[in-house]
């Protein structure tokens, strides 16, 4: 290996760094949160559907992160660890990983699929899906044909990572592209012309996997630094007991925001329905529809925060294993001033534009109820999006220093501790308020944990001494 290959991330501009390697990140998490998003703006503004099949989109949607958690697990463990491999000059090693995880996915995505057919109605219930009649009856749709996608999914983006450790991040983003462009152009021929509702908006997003997944299996037959042979795909226990935990922080930080999910919801469908308008039959959906519609305007928020830090991982490790301290000091200085930036302009949309963004989701066919409380979440519950953001930055800085164990800490508080604890507490005395209320106070509360973070990281950048580093090592 050519020790001087990466030498440059130790000698240019970290500005232009952060730029080259933030920017595929932020397009690729933002082409993935488009599947959701897409849906859901093309279900609003279908008339038969309306705020019914938004409802319904907004139950089913956590349902998808779940298959997500273990895509990522295994995908970015793998990818940890075939890069890690390759390093070593470990192919053998490299190439029974892919194609223990390849099989691994496959599995899982089966056993999923098979528990979510099995187990619909329960599922469904658990996350809100009863706020009344026709929603549950479109959240079953929408959630059968979701599921029969979960395999492709999940074999979809687990392979993205391990397609960029095998040196190819361009093609990694092409694929996901290409599905979310095949989405896109579905949705609007499935629902509108073909009527086929809950259905076609599932049956457009489920192709677009099909064709993520295809393009990957694609690529496996032409990976560059690693072969695959018949025998890699094996499952190789004692590979997967090694790449596995190297995953266990994508996992967690995804499966703790399904749980957050859950409380909220559950706490919108019981305290909608005590609430003067919204508990009446006809206006019940629409707490559980508008909440949906601004977590996936959260979600577009987030996906940029989270590129912006994920850029920096490989530059800030180098750095760190090159004794440049300055250079990473000076990395999160810049990552911090970005976080910031990104939650300001998100700021300033959702206070001063909440009812333009509201009519992307189809407000003009709905009652006047519908906007009147979308402008009210829009305002509350993100306005503290400028904390949330530079929290989510401060977490994955920490990873890039070898912290992942105080990363997932952090952000199982703030998941958990916080966004399930406040979701479940404050609508006892606030009502359904108080499930607006949860999230500020959550990123608040945390961002207090991020500061005396963020204080003592810097502290440890401007040390001299090697042992002061107590975050920047393993």
């Amino acid at each position: 290996m050519d020790q001087k290959a990466n030498a440059f991330l130790e000698t240019e501009s970290t500005g232009r760094l952060m730029a080259k390697y933030a920017v595929p990140c932020v397009i690729s998490l933002l082409v993935a949160a488009l599947y959701n998003i897409v849906d859901q703006i093309f279900i609003a503004n279908a008339g038969y559907l309306g705020s019914y099949g938004n409802a319904a989109n907004t139950v089913v949607f956590p349902l998808t992160v779940v298959a997500l958690s273990i895509a990522v697990m295994i995908g970015d463990g793998c990818c940890a660890f075939v890069s890690i491999s390759l390093g070593a000059g470990n192919r053998d090693a490299a190439h029974k990983s892919i194609g223990s995880a390849v099989l691994l996915c496959i599995v899982s995505g089966l056993v999923l699929t098979a528990l979510y057919l099995i187990f619909q109605e329960p599922i469904l219930t658990l996350f809100g899906g009863r706020v009344n009649q026709e929603t549950f009856y479109h959240a079953k749709e929408y959630f059968f044909w979701i599921t029969l996608g979960v395999p492709f999914y999940m074999f979809g983006q687990a392979l993205n990572p391990i397609i960029r450790s095998d040196g190819s991040p361009r093609f990694a983003m092409a694929s996901t592209l290409a599905g979310a462009f095949a989405n896109i152009i579905l949705d609007p021929i499935f629902i509108f012309v073909f009527r086929w509702g809950m259905m076609g908006a599932a049956a457009a997003t489920v192709l677009g996997q099909i064709l993520t997944a295809a393009l990957a299996v694609w690529y496996l037959c032409r990976m560059k630094a690693v072969r695959l042979e018949r025998g890699s795909f094996r499952l190789h226990g004692r590979l997967a007991k090694k790449y596995l935990p190297l995953g266990i922080c994508s996992f967690l930080s995804q499966i703790s925001l399904v749980m957050s999910m859950a409380a909220i919801q559950n706490m919108t469908l019981k305290y909608g329905a005590l609430d003067l308008i919204f508990g009446q039959e006809q206006y019940a959906q629409i707490p559980m529809a508008v909440l949906g519609i601004v977590m996936k305007f959260f979600q577009i928020v987030i996906s940029i925060s989270v590129g912006l830090a994920a850029g920096c991982i490989p530059v800030v490790g180098y750095n760190i294993g090159a004794g440049r301290k300055d250079r990473a000091k000076d990395l999160f200085i810049r990552l911090l001033a970005a976080e910031a930036i990104v939650g300001a302009a998100a700021l300033l949309v959702v206070e001063l534009f909440p009812r333009q963004l509201i009519g992307i989701f189809g407000a003009a066919n709905e009652s006047v109820y519908y906007t009147e409380y979308a402008v009210k979440c829009f305002r509350v519950y993100l306005c503290m999006t400028v904390l949330a953001t530079v929290n989510k930055g401060t977490f994955i800085y920490l990873q890039s220093l070898g912290k992942a164990l105080a990363s997932t800490a952090i952000s199982m508080v703030r998941e958990v501790l916080f966004g399930v604890g406040f979701a479940l507490l404050l609508p006892l005395r606030f009502g359904l308020d108080g499930v607006l209320y949860s999230m500020p106070v959550s990123d608040l509360l945390t961002f207090l944990i991020c500061l005396a973070t963020i204080v003592y990281t810097f502290q440890a950048l401007n040390s001299d001494r090697p042992n002061q580093l107590h975050f920047c090592e393993n």
